[in-house]
């Protein structure tokens, strides 16, 4: 995993769950990857994919069961899907909206560059 200097490394490993776990990857009350695999997977010491785990858990995204490992929630996905919406409209859209005005880049032609992303998609 190549990680971002500006973000702590144990946040960038809740940010690779959440991708799992948004792309259906991960199933609410599935199994999921031990702290040791995952900071193998990653490359990372165990303290730091406990620290992941740890946040993943206060909010309430994963869950322990002794014994037998960690789980995503019930409620995971809808969890995280809320934490990523807001991250997004709180932080990259209005950064979204500065480069637009900068670079002269209207809705149309916005809406147009994602119409023909999604078509690629397909």
């Amino acid at each position: 995993m190549d990680f971002d200097n500006s973000k702590p490394i144990y946040l960038q490993i809740v940010d690779f769950f959440y991708e799992n776990i948004l792309s259906k990857q991960w199933q609410e009350g599935s199994r999921i990857p031990s702290v040791r695999e995952v900071a193998m997977m990653v490359e990372v010491n165990p303290n730091t994919a406990i620290r992941a785990f740890n946040h993943l858990q206060d909010l309430e995204v994963i869950y322990n069961k002794r014994g037998i490992g960690y789980f995503v929630s019930n409620n995971g996905y809808t969890t995280v899907l809320d934490i990523k919406r807001k991250e997004f409209l709180e932080q990259n859209l209005p950064n979204l909206f500065k480069q637009m005005s900068l670079l002269d880049i209207g809705i149309e032609e916005l809406n147009n560059a994602y119409n023909q992303h999604k078509n690629e998609e397909e």
